[in-house]
């Protein structure tokens, strides 16, 4: 069920593991939608860092600060939110971490929020510091764009000749949005057995894990087609 809030109203009830999803109007977003028939084209993953009384952040910290800092900011009632994100943004392409309201004000498109269910949310919770080791481990990596092409274009998959043009063997040097995420959440042990480098963006979106209830904060009224309705199971393997 979607619904529409402004981000300031809901920030409080975001919690790490929640998905984002951006719906972009460039030109590479719209050959993304063209090619996953959906109006999803991007998305990241919030973390939650120090709080608002301290200035440091775990993008300057050490590891396993980083990692006790995004583990103990769910028990602060002050906080950012900010997201982890494979993406192109402020001149850098690469795995980052980024302020979510500045993502909100500063986006060109649709945006929603996409809450973990109670069970996924419970899944979660008992893996989440495999979650937030995994995710600072791959601060900084390279973003690679060219791996969603193949993602994204799977009639070729089962081909003997072509599934090398459309088919992705998981690669995690380098991370597309989708796949960094997808990773993630294998991690955290909320899907299984997902090949990472054949999700793309609205099958994050899809993967029946999510809350019924989930709130688009910028655009108007759009809905995710197939939202929270596939089984995540194995996806993206080949028999």
């Amino acid at each position: 069920m979607l619904e529409q809030q402004h981000y300031h109203h809901i920030r409080e009830h975001m919690q790490p593991g929640d998905i984002i999803a951006f719906g972009g109007n460039s030109l590479f977003s719209r050959w993304t939608k063209l090619t996953t028939r959906s109006a999803v084209t991007h998305v990241a993953i919030v973390t939650h860092t120090k709080n608002t009384h301290t200035k440091a952040t775990h993008t300057t910290a050490t590891h396993t600060q980083a990692t006790q800092s995004m583990v103990h900011a769910q028990e602060r009632s002050q906080y950012y939110n900010h997201v982890m994100e494979a993406t192109s943004f402020k001149g850098k392409r690469s795995v980052m971490t980024n302020r979510l309201s500045e993502r909100v004000a500063s986006y060109d498109g649709d945006i929603w929020w996409l809450p973990l269910s109670r069970a996924s949310r419970s899944i979660f919770e008992q893996n989440k510091h495999k979650f937030f080791n995994f995710m600072c481990e791959q601060e900084g990596k390279p973003y690679d764009v060219l791996q969603l092409f193949g993602s994204a274009v799977d009639a070729l998959d089962d081909h003997p000749l072509f599934s090398s043009i459309s088919y992705n063997n998981e690669d995690f040097s380098s991370w597309f949005c989708s796949e960094l995420i997808a990773e993630g959440l294998k991690t955290a042990g909320v899907v299984t057995g997902v090949n990472s480098s054949e999700v793309t963006p609205v099958d994050i979106c899809r993967f029946n894990i999510f809350k019924k209830r989930y709130v688009q904060l910028k655009g108007e009224g759009r809905v995710i087609a197939g939202f929270n309705s596939l089984v995540p199971d194995n996806w993206g393997q080949i028999a």
